[in-house]
């Protein structure tokens, strides 16, 4: 087989799959008669192939897929004309932890933050896949270990987490969290264009509400506890019988 044809079934496969495609499964493309090394030649040049093009070749976590180019997804957007999720700094804040820090626990994400983190933050990114738990920490309560995904990879368009930019300064930081909600906001799916998934509308929730949630949650379970009616102040012995004859003393009569 030669190099043309190769290459031509290799972008047959990556444009027709809707998920990346790792080399190990673009091998079995060609029966295994291809190396590793040899499928990772005919990607690159497939990539220069396409450097003139509306759609590019990437290599993200899970593997290689085409995607459309940064600077044509506005226009793109225009078929899709609904707006996407928003998200929340404390969920960037959270999320840029995990992907720091990892594997780290809830306590080490309050150490840093410095205020407690909402449960809702952490099952939001667990329902978006970007983050998971990959064990405990063995130490009292055996707390859970979060560390980030392949989807998170794949979803920010890099291959590995050496890409993330390293964070120097608080400005450094900011603009972190800043492109972490632009990319998150901006989906690279492979061909055919499909429609966000469901799941990624519950992360539309803005910081005010998932406040009010909080507190109508403590709301409910306050009103879930048992009444318990205030106890009587306890009667002085020695005044209730005085009480008692002024009371029982009958009308129009001396005392």
């Amino acid at each position: 087989m030669n190099t043309a044809d190769a290459k031509r079934i290799l972008e047959t496969a990556l444009i027709c799959s809707t998920q990346p495609l790792p080399v190990r499964e673009l091998r079995v493309l060609f029966d295994d008669e291809l190396g590793a090394d040899t499928i990772k030649s005919l990607l690159l040049e497939l990539q220069e192939d396409w450097s003139q093009r509306g759609l590019e070749l990437v290599s993200v976590g899970s593997g290689w897929r085409f995607q459309s180019r940064p600077e044509l997804r506005d226009h793109l957007d225009r078929l899709h004309p609904e707006k996407p999720p928003r998200y929340t700094r404390a969920v960037l804040e959270t999320l840029a932890i995990i992907a720091y820090r990892q594997p780290v626990t809830r306590g080490d994400m309050e150490d840093i933050r410095g205020v407690t983190i909402n449960s809702l933050i952490l099952k939001q990114l667990e329902d978006r896949n970007w983050v998971e738990v990959i064990g405990h920490r063995e130490t009292v309560g055996r707390p859970a270990l979060y560390a980030t995904t392949r989807q998170f990879l794949d979803d920010l368009g890099l291959a590995s987490l050496d890409q993330l930019p390293l964070i120097e300064t608080p400005a450094q930081q900011g603009a972190l969290i800043d492109a972490l909600g632009q990319a998150a906001g901006e989906d690279q799916p492979a061909l055919p264009i499909e429609d966000l998934p469901a799941e990624t509308l519950l992360l539309a929730e803005v910081e005010v509400e998932v406040e009010i949630e909080a507190e109508a949650e403590a709301a409910a379970v306050t009103a879930l506890e048992p009444f318990e009616p205030p106890i009587p102040a306890p009667v002085d012995a020695e005044a209730a019988p005085d009480e008692a004859d002024t009371t029982a003393a009958p009308s129009g009569t001396r005392p």
